[in-house]
């Protein structure tokens, strides 16, 4: 009879084969699993709550409403299956919608397998909650919807602290009642206490304090570029700055003026940090152009405190570009939201309340409408296409001339000994006339005004002469 010894040899000869298939079905069995539980698509649907009405342009603006949440929607990644709009006739304080809509769209959602429900209004937190409930989906509001948008195009330091804050300022009311197995079940005084601080007390101190260091954050941010403005007004260029509502070719325009390649894409909210470029205008003055974040109507109060370092910028620029789509058939509706946000700065004092004199009208995509010949133009209005660079030379001379209708002309009596002073006023102005005799150089020349006292204060040997 074989020993115990002599065995092992027989048995691993016919047990390597079984585990070895084994492990080959584990393997497969794996692979299966992984390749089923692979994360699907998102699906999604977007109602717009909207006031009922008879007019037929109301019904259009709806639409169009409807069409700008649904490409807000999909810009995050959800798969649109069900879109509507929903005419309210009154407003309900615990869902929003009437009990019949509610129903009906529970029938929807389980019938569609909607993952999460847009709703293009701004909820409050109690809303929120029951119609998650109501539905069994996660269920966001316009706010939600936004602050997701710039959460995930945030590429700087800066733009992530500003969503981050803006993020933290909307959840913060919208804490619901979680584990509250975590009480502290020893708080108070004794053995017969109540609770102590619950999981969502503990949640909301901790927002409060993220929110506060976030606040010191940006406040950093904001002297920083303050700082760097003022660096600017050493040289000094004048500040262009482009706003508009968001995928009106803002930063198509601003590539095709400067040539950069910031990121232009036909998408909302595709640039979210502002950049700037120096460029010069056909009179050779050079100009500081700046990039910044588009507009949107009910733009959520949150972003608008948070980008406030952001904004600043349009409310430091001498002259403001407001890049419109004149194709969008909504387009007068996006002018007023673009002049309600800056009304609303202006309140803020975040902006100088004659931001309107310091604005250009600049139509583009003109070339879908047959070219900027067929678009009405006036001083302030000027028509192009920024994608086949129709009209920009125009653009460029209305800037000008902008700029150039804020200067004073002023004529100076310069040594022929002092060349840093002629070569100054030939860098930061516009010289019209020169006249050379044998001890001094005359020289007219268009200043601004700050750029004129500048130059008299480094240069206080050479006075102006009185015409």
């Amino acid at each position: 009879m074989p020993s115990a010894r002599s065995c092992l040899p027989y048995q691993s000869i016919y047990l390597k084969p079984r585990r070895l298939a084994r492990r080959q079905t584990e393997k497969q069995l794996l692979a299966t699993t992984l390749s089923d539980t692979k994360p699907s698509a998102t699906r999604g649907a977007v109602i717009l709550p909207w006031e009922k009405s008879s007019h037929d342009q109301d019904i259009r603006a709806a639409e169009a409403r409807l069409e700008e949440a649904v490409g807000l929607a999909a810009s995050i990644g959800l798969v649109i299956v069900r879109q509507a709009v929903l005419l309210v006739r009154a407003k309900r304080s615990a869902t929003l919608l009437g009990s019949g809509q509610v129903d009906s769209l529970k029938v929807a959602v389980k019938a569609d397998k909607i993952d999460v429900l847009v709703v293009d209004a701004r909820l409050t937190p109690g809303q929120q909650r029951n119609l998650e409930t109501e539905f069994g989906c996660k269920v966001i509001d316009r706010t939600g919807l936004i602050l997701d948008i710039f959460g995930a195009r945030a590429a700087t330091k800066e733009g992530t602290l500003q969503v981050e804050l803006a993020h933290l300022e909307y959840q913060r009311s919208r804490l619901v009642r979680l584990w509250t197995h975590l009480e502290r079940q020893r708080g108070g005084f004794g053995f017969l206490g109540g609770p102590g601080e619950t999981q969502i007390e503990a949640d909301r101190r901790m927002i409060g304090d993220r929110i506060v260091r976030l606040k010191k954050e940006l406040e950093q941010v904001r002297r920083t570029r303050g700082l760097h403005r003022q660096a600017r007004k050493r040289v000094p260029f004048p500040v262009v700055a482009l706003v508009g509502y968001t995928n009106a070719g803002k930063s198509t325009l601003f590539n095709a003026l400067t040539g950069a390649t910031v990121y232009a894409k036909d998408q909302l909210f595709a640039t979210l940090d502002p950049t700037m470029r120096a460029i010069t205008l056909p009179s050779g003055r050079r100009i500081i152009l700046s990039d910044t974040v588009g507009f949107i109507s009910d733009l959520p109060t949150e972003l608008i405190a948070a980008f406030r370092a952001t904004l600043e910028e349009v409310a430091e620029a001498d002259i403001i570009l407001h890049v419109r789509d004149i194709a969008h058939p909504d387009s007068a509706a996006q002018k007023k939201d673009v002049f309600g946000v800056l009304d609303g700065m202006a309140r803020d004092d975040m902006i100088e309340s004659d931001w309107a004199s310091r604005m250009i009208e600049v139509m583009n995509k003109a070339d879908l409408l047959g070219g900027p010949d067929a678009v009405p133009q006036t001083e302030d209005t000027v028509a192009i296409s920024a994608i086949t660079g129709d009209g920009l030379p125009a653009l460029m001379d209305v800037i000008d001339r902008r700029i150039t209708s804020s200067m004073e002309n002023v004529r100076y009596r310069v040594p022929l000994s002092d060349g840093a002073a002629s070569a100054w006023l030939y860098q930061h102005g516009e010289v019209t006339d020169r006249q050379d005799d044998d001890t001094c150089t005359t020289i007219t020349v268009r200043l601004l005004a700050e750029e004129r006292a500048r130059f008299e204060s480094l240069f206080k040997h050479v006075e102006p002469l009185v015409a």
